[in-house]
């Protein structure tokens, strides 16, 4: 028997382990970056996959990109505590759902490049105040000494 049979369950148990233990060492902000990151890279799987002509690949793609936004992402904004910042990103992620159900229908590319851009706008922002580099223009932030990204107010603080 080969020893090296089994490097290739290794390097996902591996990779997995890294990704879990990325989670829990992660702020609450990063773990908000980790969504957007996760969203991004569904969406250029399924540009890929479309490329490549893989209709249920692109689909599968598009699925979790939707998945990320709309449980993850949306599912864990307390809108209500965010006022009409809140109430304005609720509709942003329900506007990047229904964007990636049409890209998903009509294989509209733009519209995938149009979502991945505003989930990158987004995650840069979120990078800034998980690095603590707010600026005085950003009323809606609150202060990341104190353990707080915008006050958005993702999950429990």
């Amino acid at each position: 028997m080969n020893p090296y049979q089994s490097s290739g369950l290794a390097a996902r148990a591996y990779a997995t382990n890294d990704v879990e233990t990325g989670v829990l060492a992660a702020s609450p902000q990063m773990l908000i970056v980790m969504l957007y990151d996760g969203a991004i890279r569904a969406i250029a799987t399924a540009k890929s996959e479309l490329a490549r002509g893989d209709q249920a690949a692109k689909g599968q793609a598009l699925s979790k990109a939707i998945g990320i936004i709309d449980e993850g992402l949306k599912g864990s904004l307390h809108a209500e505590a965010a006022g009409d910042i809140g109430a304005n990103l609720v509709a942003l992620y329900d506007y990047m759902v229904t964007s990636l159900l049409q890209a998903n229908l009509r294989n509209d590319v733009v519209l995938m490049d149009q979502v991945a851009g505003l989930l990158r706008e987004l995650k840069e922002a979120w990078e800034l105040v998980a690095r603590g580099r707010t600026t005085h223009e950003e009323p809606a932030m609150a202060s990341p000494e104190r353990g707080h990204g915008p006050a958005l107010s993702y999950g429990k603080a």
